[in-house]
C-alpha cells in the first residue's frame, strides 16, 4: 500500500510502493530453490502484509516456473502480479501469456555490459528496448511495464536517460534502476536518480544489492531523490550479499524518514521472515535488524535497567510490531535489576541485596560457559546461594 511523506521541496509530496522479489532475486540466491508450493505461500503472505507488487520469477523459464506463475496471477491477489523478461518478443509473448498484469523487461544499459556480455552497441541497446516495449503494448495495451536498466550504477548518465526517454516514448511505465552490482552510495545515489527522475519524466524504481552493505540506504536515497518503488526481498535475499530488505526498508520509513502512514501488517514480519528462510534453507540470525531476536535483546545492565524503566531508552519501536517479544537477557553484563525483574518472572521474591550478592555467582557462570545463562541456569545459581547463606536448600 502507498506510503507518503513530503520530500524535496521541488518534488513536493510522493507515494513510494513496494515492490518485492524474493520469488525471483530472492530465489537467485546461491543454493536457494524454492517449491511451487512454497512460492504460492510466499505470494499469498506478501499480499496479507500489504505489498504492492509481487515479482512472481521468470516464465520463460517454462516448466514449473511457468505454471506458478501463472497460477499466483490467478489467485486473486491484491498486489499487482509481475513476471521477469528478457527484451526480446518470444520471451514476452510467454510472460504475458502467464495473466500476469505487469511485466519487467530487463536490458544492460553500461558499457561494459554492453560491449562483453551483449556484444553490441548503445544504439542497438536503444532500439532493442523500443521494440519491446512496443512489443509489450501491442500484445496487452493494458499490461504495466516496467524496464530495468541492468547495471545502471555504471551506466553513463546520459545514456541512461536516452534509455529511459526510449522506453518512455513506446509507454513504459517506469524505470528500474538496477545497481546491480552494490557499489553505489547514498549521496551519489541522490544525485544521480534526482538528474534521472527529472531528465526523463519517467517514473522510477530503486533496485538496490547489498554488497558494500548499503542497499537499504541507497534505495532510501533513491526515494529522497524522486523514485517511487523499492524493490525489496524479505530478509534481504537475493544473489551475493543480497538485495535491500523488505523489513528494513518499510521500518525506516516509519521511523527514520517519518512516513505519515505505513498500511504495512508490519506484526507479520517475523512470521513472513520466518517462512521464506526455513523455505530457503537459512536461519534468520539473531543479529538480523528488524526480526532478529537480539533487537529486543537487553543484557547489558545500563540497557536493561533503562529497558526496564522505559523500553524507548533503548527501543525505537515496540518488539510486538514486528513481531517480536522483549528479553531480558541475564549473563556477564547484566545488572542485579535485571536479576531481580528475571526472578520475579520466576514468581521468586529476591530483595535487592540477595540480587546484588548473586551477581558475581551469574558474571562467573557466564564466563565459564562463554554465553548468557539459560533459566534453568539461574534457578541453579539461586539455589547455590541460598544454600550458602544457610537458608534451606534454596527451593
Amino acid at each position: 500500500m502507498p506510503l507518503a511523506m513530503p520530500f524535496d521541496s521541488q518534488l513536493g509530496m510522493h507515494q513510494v510502493k513496494i515492490d518485492d522479489t524474493t520469488l525471483r532475486d530472492g530465489e537467485q540466491t546461491a543454493g536457494v530453490v524454492f517449491a511451487n508450493k512454497e512460492k504460492i505461500r510466499i505470494a499469498k503472505l506478501l499480499d496479507e502484509i500489504g505489498i504492492d507488487q509481487i515479482e512472481a520469477g521468470i516464465p520463460a523459464m517454462g516448466g514449473d516456473e511457468r505454471d506458478v506463475i501463472e497460477e499466483i496471477a490467478h489467485l486473486g491477489l491484491r498486489a499487482s502480479v509481475l513476471g521477469w523478461s528478457r527484451a526480446n518478443v518470444n520471451d514476452i509473448k510467454t510472460t504475458l501469456e502467464t495473466g500476469v498484469d505487469a511485466i519487467a523487461i530487463s536490458l544492460a544499459t553500461s558499457d561494459i555490459h554492453i560491449e562483453t556480455k551483449l556484444q553490441k552497441d548503445r544504439p542497438w541497446v536503444l532500439s532493442t528496448i523500443r521494440e519491446a516495449v512496443a512489443s509489450a503494448k501491442a500484445l496487452r495495451p493494458d499490461a504495466y511495464v516496467s524496464v530495468n536498466a541492468e547495471d545502471a550504477s555504471r551506466t553513463e548518465l546520459g545514456f541512461l536517460v536516452e534509455y529511459a526517454k526510449a522506453a518512455k516514448a513506446e509507454g513504459a511505465d517506469r524505470l528500474r534502476f538496477c545497481d546491480t552490482i552494490g557499489l553505489m552510495e547514498p549521496f551519489r545515489t541522490y544525485q544521480v536518480i534526482k538528474a534521472l527522475r527529472e531528465e526523463s519524466g519517467l517514473e522510477i524504481e530503486m533496485h538496490t544489492h547489498n554488497d558494500f552493505g548499503m542497499a537499504v540506504a541507497n534505495a532510501i536515497a533513491g526515494i529522497h531523490a524522486g523514485a517511487t518503488w523499492v524493490n525489496v526481498t524479505v530478509g534481504g535475499l537475493g544473489e551475493r550479499a543480497g538485495n535491500a530488505a523488505l523489513e528494513e526498508v518499510v521500518m525506516a520509513l516509519k521511523y527514520v524518514e517519518g512516513f505519515e502512514q505505513i498500511q504495512f501488517d508490519t506484526k507479520r514480519f517475523r512470521e513472513l521472515g520466518e517462512y521464506v528462510a526455513q523455505a530457503a534453507g537459512r536461519t534468520i540470525p539473531v543479529w538480523k535488524s528488524i526480526i532478529g531476536t537480539n533487537m529486543f535483546a537487553h543484557e547489558s545492565g545500563i540497557h536493561a535497567d533503562g529497558v526496564i524503566k522505559n523500553p524507548k531508552t533503548y527501543e525505537v519501536f515496540a518488539p510486538e510490531e514486528v513481531g517480536l517479544s522483549r528479553q531480558i537477557v541475564i549473563g556477564k553484563h547484566s545488572g542485579s535489576k535485571a536479576i531481580l525483574l528475571k526472578f520475579d518472572e520466576y514468581g521468586i521474591d529476591l530483595t535487592p541485596a540477595q540480587a546484588t550478592a548473586m551477581l558475581p555467582l551469574v558474571r562467573t557462570m557466564s564466563i565459564e560457559l562463554k554465553r548468557s545463562l539459560y533459566d534453568k541456569e539461574l534457578i541453579y545459581v539461586y539455589k547455590d546461594y541460598m544454600q550458602s547463606i544457610g537458608v534451606g536448600n534454596g527451593s
